[in-house]
């Protein structure tokens, strides 16, 4: 399974939108500051994730998020976030 998620940055309350195959060990490497675009905005919190069979799939999701129509799309389903 590939995974696509979101984290908030508790200092900021940006949103960081990637994508990998294993969202435990991801996700420890954010929280641990072990990723570069992520460390200076630590504290985060993952508050959206969902699954996808395909790599190109998560990854298309991913870029969708990314553009103007997947940000006013993804601030709907995070509103109370």
């Amino acid at each position: 399974m590939y995974y696509l998620y979101i984290l908030k940055s508790k200092t900021d309350k940006k949103l960081y939108i990637g994508y990998s195959s294993n969202l435990k060990i991801r996700i420890t490497e954010h929280l641990n500051g072990k990723v570069r675009s992520t460390k200076s905005r630590r504290p985060l919190e993952l508050i959206f994730y969902e699954a996808f069979k395909s790599r190109d799939d998560a990854k298309r999701r991913e870029r969708y998020f990314k553009t103007s129509k997947g940000k006013v799309s993804l601030n709907q389903i995070l509103r109370k976030s």
